[in-house]
């Protein structure tokens, strides 16, 4: 095994490319083997750093790619970066689990989804005759655990296997179809399983073949355990950005959700396209990812370990809301925000002038209505896990009982969203039934720069919020 020394390191980084030619079948094992090795007590950057390579040499998607040099430059600089970060900060981690979940970066390389060849297409999912059942007004499926204590349910094996950061789910989840993008080993697949009940359905989509087969290896064990009659979770080899070529039909999905991934594909426009066609009148694309605070210049684009680190392919944030008018979303909404900041004098200099923040966003697909007016709203409490208070965006918390005043955009997305029977409306100035008699007027400028957000969040002690974010957000307590 490696001893760690920055001579060894370098000798690791150089022999990548022979490595990766070679099959290495037992490396799930010994991953596995080495991570419990971590999580016992041991705090040593050997084992770290042997975790890490071994983590790389297992996705079967580099051994076979036909772009797999591109892959394996950016997957080589940023385990040397990373192996750098750990040998200075893993005797101070408190958190080895969250130090493990990291190594080996946001699916650098494993996620590329403009890479390699397609998978083809495949079969029509979902089956025609599968209709989601409907949330009745008399009552709800029962679900009795959070996003996070779901994942305590998902397998070892599953959970290890994950490279994303972060957790992205959101809220009212009951007996929805969910279609996760670039879901990897399927961690949150199975999680949001849960949450969706038996008659809910969650679908992955991952165009890393090896990650594919290790979800797919746990769909009974997970049927199992949650007590279902049969699974209600699929996996798909497939690219976001051709989810027809995966055989996903049009208006099939009550949400699509997606952490840190969207970013690695050069055509996001695309990706947003698809999420569009796939998503059910209603429905909502609730993802975090990484904006910049300015159109990037090729130089950054193109730089290897910038685009490992979901750097080079973050999209101008201002740009977001141009794609979502003009494919047909509503207005992006924001929701948690936080800076990043880059530690290595190099990598500053490239970057110049340009910030990055990671953000995370809900885009409502809605039904052509008409104009929406302002209103008045009382919030009931029936959402799972949110009965107090809903805090639905980085602009509106809905506290059950109590009058809110949204604007035209809010109210149409409750109205025409699957949070519309969790809601009184009335127009503005009626008397409304509030079990609890306050009333909010909602006049404040909508936040819709997640620079801002992220600034004015770090000028003052923020409570931890139920609002479950990802791709690297920071998680701040008061």
């Amino acid at each position: 095994m490696a001893t760690g020394t920055p001579d060894s390191q370098a000798r690791f980084g150089q022999s990548v490319k022979g490595l990766l030619t070679e099959k290495v079948n037992t490396c799930g094992t010994d991953v596995i083997a080495l991570t419990k090795q971590v999580l016992k007590g041991s705090r040593s950057s050997e084992l770290l750093g042997q975790a890490a390579r071994n983590m790389v040499l297992q996705e079967d998607a580099i051994l076979h790619s036909e772009d797999s040099l591109r892959k394996m430059a950016i997957i080589t600089t940023h385990l040397q970066y990373q192996q750098e970060a750990i040998q200075k900060n893993v005797e101070q981690s408190s958190d080895l689990q969250d130090q493990l979940n990291h190594l080996a970066g946001p699916r650098a390389g494993a996620e590329l989804a403009s890479a390699g060849p397609g998978p083809g297409a495949r079969e029509t999912w979902p089956p025609p005759a599968t209709l989601r059942a409907r949330r009745s007004t008399s009552g709800r499926t029962c679900r009795t655990t959070t996003g996070r204590e779901a994942l305590q349910n998902v397998h070892e094996e599953v959970t290890l296997r994950y490279y994303g950061c972060g957790l992205v789910i959101p809220e009212c989840l009951e007996n929805c179809w969910i279609l996760d993008l670039g879901s990897g080993s399927g961690r949150d697949c199975y999680a949001l399983s849960q949450l969706v009940g038996e008659k809910g359905h969650v679908t992955g989509i991952d165009m890393t073949e090896g990650q594919v087969e290790v979800a797919k290896k746990y769909l009974d064990y997970h049927m199992e355990k949650y007590g279902f009659q049969t699974s209600n979770v699929t996996f798909i080899h497939g690219y976001i950005e051709k989810l027809a070529e995966a055989g996903i039909q049009n208006e099939s999905y009550d949400i699509v959700i997606s952490n840190c991934v969207i970013n690695l594909v050069p055509d996001k426009e695309q990706v947003l396209q698809e999420v569009y066609r796939v998503l059910k009148h209603g429905g909502e694309l609730y993802f975090s990812d990484v904006y910049a605070s300015l159109e990037l210049p090729e130089e950054i684009k193109t730089h290897k370990v910038l685009w490992g680190e979901c750097l080079g392919g973050a999209l101008y944030w201002k740009d977001l809301f141009f794609l979502a008018q003009k494919i047909g979303f509503c207005p992006p909404r924001l929701v948690t925000a936080n800076l990043i900041t880059i530690q290595n004098k190099e990598l500053e200099r490239i970057i110049g002038d340009c910030r990055f923040v990671s953000a995370t966003f809900r885009l409502f697909k809605l039904p052509n209505t008409g104009p929406t007016e302002r209103c008045q709203t009382v919030y009931n409490g029936g959402i799972t896990g949110h009965e107090k208070q809903l805090i639905f965006d980085a602009n509106f918390t809905f506290k059950e009982g109590e009058i809110v005043e949204v604007d035209e955009d809010t109210a149409a997305v409750l109205k025409n969203s699957r949070f519309a029977q969790d809601f009184l409306f009335r127009p503005i100035g009626d008397k409304l039934p509030a079990s609890g008699g306050c009333f909010v007027l909602e006049s404040k400028d909508i936040i819709t720069d997640p620079f801002k957000l992220a600034e004015d969040s770090n000028k003052k002690p923020k409570c931890a919020s139920s609002v479950v974010g990802g791709c690297c957000g920071k998680k701040r307590s008061c």
